[in-house]
């Protein structure tokens, strides 16, 4: 015991990450379009692999929400023999990103940014898996999704197989949020597993009309990619969709070891290691064909409030979640489909972040408007051109805040008017400037200090120099112009 001062606590914490972390691999799975038992692999990949690996020691990883929709869009795209060349392609790109210490640069991307992300995400899953809880098909894209609601509802209400499936979704919500008011002793056993276990047992006592699981086996469903997948890396459309699983999985693992960090006292997260130690996951998930995976907060949150201490609790959940797969894997055909619908439903609500919107707004409305065009901006065309237009409009907003410039302007009446322009001077406040020294007077002889400014871009010195040339009437002395040191 000495030797493993902790073994009580970790081994409590890795029952308890393992009750959370089952019906999340295997929810996660189905609504990705995947046989069920790719999502416990990538768990099982995530606890036994990179929860050995130095990182972050409490974190715990395996397939997360936040991807669901990207690996659907390239399941459908691509098929599910590419899925393992992405996510193999993915892990070795975040393992040389975390060999060049990359890892720290992904704290830069602007928080509003990833929230906006996450809400995007999560509106395309609740929005997708309200079909699936009415055991209708889904539209492929997510403004369609979110359109066809109003016309699946009325599909739903017609029919007594969609509406017994919508009544165990709606339980198995129901029984998530209600399951936080009970007693501690009771919120021991995780509501999403205390919800599916209801679910499957009135599922079963009342015989109702709604699809379960689809069962393959462990082996049958781990198909490592062939040599013909591997062809379709040539494709911009393949390579676009790896950098877009390298970069949401390496921001979203990063920020949950950021969050993780402030649940514990304990060793702090080192970044470029996590970053390798996904990589590493990654990449052998890739091999077997499986999910990609992501750290997940609400497992690593859950790991933490157990009373883990160190990584032997996430390795731990990994074991547990490799011997249900070996031993218990009939189980996952009696568990509707509905109820996973229902806790994907309650993980997409969870993801877009309700309570810092409104403060958000009236403190910072510019770092607001980023974080809805980006959730927008995901439901309209994709995931990642909409991380992309999130980025990139981060860039503008931080490039107009910190091109702050000021025009003094003395004039004593005689002699010449002195002009002297501080600050950064950049083409995003070139407008302004040109407006302020073209009120100056033509007729009396001006002089333009610069020398006060620290960045003069060469669109704001070339329009300067053209001010200067043309400003002064005929017979006026010209400008004068004080370059910057």
């Amino acid at each position: 015991m000495t030797r493993f001062p902790y073994l009580r606590q970790d081994f409590a914490a890795s029952l308890v990450v393992f009750l959370v972390a089952l019906p999340l691999c295997v929810g996660v799975a189905v609504a990705s379009g995947v046989p069920a038992e790719l999502g416990l692999v990538t768990g099982i990949v995530g606890g036994l692999i990179t929860g050995l690996l130095p990182g972050s020691s409490l974190q715990v990883s395996g397939p997360a929400a936040g991807l669901t929709v990207l690996v659907f869009e390239a399941v459908n795209e691509f098929g599910l023999p590419a899925l393992g060349v992405i996510v193999l392609a993915a892990g070795l790109l975040q393992l040389l990103m975390g060999a060049l210490k990359l890892g720290r640069w992904f704290r830069a991307i602007s928080v509003s940014v990833v929230e906006g992300m996450l809400a995007g995400i999560g509106l395309v899953i609740i929005a997708g898996q309200l079909y699936a809880a009415a055991g209708l098909k889904a539209p492929a894209s997510g403004i369609d999704k979110i359109l066809g609601l109003p016309g699946a509802a009325v599909d739903a209400f017609g029919s007594t197989e969609a509406l017994a499936s919508l009544a165990v979704g709606a339980g198995t919500i129901a029984v998530m949020v209600g399951w936080k008011k009970l007693p501690k002793k009771a919120q021991t056993v995780p509501g999403a597993l205390a919800a599916v276990v209801l679910a499957t047992v009135a599922t079963l006592a009342f015989s109702l009309p709604v699809a379960s699981v689809e069962v393959n086996g462990l082996i049958d469903s781990i198909q490592p990619p062939g040599a013909d997948a591997f062809g379709e890396l040539a494709g911009p459309a393949l390579i676009g969709t790896i950098l877009a699983f390298t970069l949401i999985a390496s921001a979203e693992s990063l920020f949950s070891a950021a969050a993780v960090d402030r649940l514990h006292d304990g060793p702090r997260t080192q970044y470029d290691k996590e970053l390798m130690a996904q990589g590493a996951g990654n990449a052998i998930c890739g091999v077997l064909g499986a999910l990609p995976m992501t750290a997940v907060i609400v497992r690593s949150s859950a790991n933490v409030a157990a009373g883990a201490k160190t990584k032997a609790s996430r390795v731990l959940h990994g074991v547990w979640l490799l011997l249900f797969a070996a031993l218990l894997p009939s189980v996952l055909a009696l568990i509707p489909l509905p109820a996973l619908a229902g806790i994907l439903v309650h993980a997409g609500w969870k993801l877009i972040p309700l309570r810092s919107i409104a403060p958000l707004w009236r403190t910072h409305r510019g770092e607001a408007l980023i974080l809805a065009v980006t959730a927008v901006s995901i439901v309209a065309v994709n995931m990642f051109e909409g991380v992309l237009i999130g980025l990139a409009l981060s860039v503008i907003k931080t490039a107009w805040e910190t091109s702050h410039v000021k025009l003094e302007v003395i004039d004593k009446g005689s002699g010449p008017v002195q002009a002297y322009l501080s600050g950064n001077a950049t083409f995003l406040r070139l407008p302004k400037i040109l407006d302020s020294l073209e009120r100056l007077p033509q007729d009396r002889p001006v002089e333009l200090d610069t020398s006060g400014l620290h960045h003069l871009d060469h669109a704001c010195r070339t329009a300067l120099d053209v001010w200067a040339e043309r400003h002064s009437t005929a017979g006026t002395e010209p400008v004068k112009v004080t370059a910057p040191a």
